[in-house]
């Protein structure tokens, strides 16, 4: 009978999952809360179906599970798995594309207008007692900006840059669309390096791949306008955080929101957490609202019916 394993499903906030159609689907399943890169192995022996979010399976660990037909992501990425090794052993990999366009472009504009209201600064202003101490009815202390006008830098127009343009457009927002990195030339987009210099708010949206690996890298940085602001919540590895902090330290950019990191969980002492480093910086955002874990387990169930 075909085994079925998910590896981390407490990345995806279980408690609140109805996991009973995926569970039909096959008749065996294992469930995982996380899987440790030691734990691997172990997890996928006798495995034909692999669910997982953020799991690394590499060269060796795919090499040493003879059964596994199918790995199914739950999320768009696919830079945690070996595809070069997956596809020499016939071995599926599906991941889930346009699931999470809503809430990542509400996000995106969430911390393009935290950035340009002073949001966080006044918020912390006045927990700290600044309005009570004021000496007029309002707190001036922190320059507010109108988004109209404003030029919106688009790096990876798929699914979530348009979802982005759409709700930028919105706000009055002027777009540049880059071409894809790497690629040939599209009519209406322009290169990489023209959309930074040009923009206010530069905002990433492309998969993380050899090609895209540190592609906003201390050369590019120093393209972009003092006061433009840079937005990441595609993969945390397509920005050189080193550069970053260091472009944020002394001006060479006037911000970053971000919602990935080069290495998640990161680390205390990583560079972009500084003390020092005026930075917004969430937490990698997870799936979140009920209609968004519909789709993706709707989408999960359909793929593994049609292996079997």
């Amino acid at each position: 009978m075909p085994k079925g394993v998910f590896l981390d499903l407490a990345s995806l906030h279980d408690a609140d999952l109805d996991l009973a159609g995926l569970k039909a689907v096959l008749p065996e399943w294992r469930m995982f809360a996380s899987t440790t890169q030691a734990q691997r192995l172990q997890h996928i022996a006798d495995a034909e179906v692999v669910v997982l979010n953020k799991v690394v399976l590499d060269q060796a660990t795919l090499r040493a599970a003879p059964r596994l037909k199918l790995i199914c992501i739950t999320a768009t990425g696919t830079n945690n798995i070996d595809l070069a090794v997956a596809a020499e052993r016939g071995i599926t990999v599906s991941n889930v594309t346009g699931y999470a366009t809503d809430s990542v472009a509400q996000h995106v504009m969430s911390l393009i207008l935290a950035h340009h209201t002073r949001l966080l600064q006044y918020d912390a202003a006045v927990k700290r007692g600044d309005w009570s101490r004021s000496s007029q009815f309002c707190l001036l202390d922190y320059p507010v900006r109108e988004l109209r006008e404003m030029t919106l830098g688009i790096v990876g127009y798929g699914e979530l840059g348009r979802g982005v343009e759409r709700l930028a457009r919105a706000f009055g927002m002027q777009i540049l669309i880059s071409q894809r990195p790497g690629g040939e030339p599209v009519s209406g987009r322009l290169p990489l390096d023209e959309v930074l210099a040009r923009s206010d708010v530069v905002s990433l949206h492309i998969p993380l791949a050899p090609n895209t690996e540190g592609l906003i890298d201390a050369r590019r940085l120093a393209l972009m306008q003092p006061h433009a602001l840079l937005i990441n919540t595609a993969r945390g590895a397509v920005v050189d955080n080193r550069a970053l902090a260091q472009a944020l330290r002394i001006g060479t950019i006037g911000g970053a929101a971000l919602d990935v990191l080069d290495r998640e969980p990161p680390p205390l002492d990583h560079p972009l957490l500084a003390p020092d480093i005026q930075i917004c910086c969430s937490r990698h955002t997870p799936p979140g609202p009920d209609a968004r874990r519909g789709r993706t387990w709707s989408t999960r169930r359909w793929r593994i019916s049609r292996a079997f």
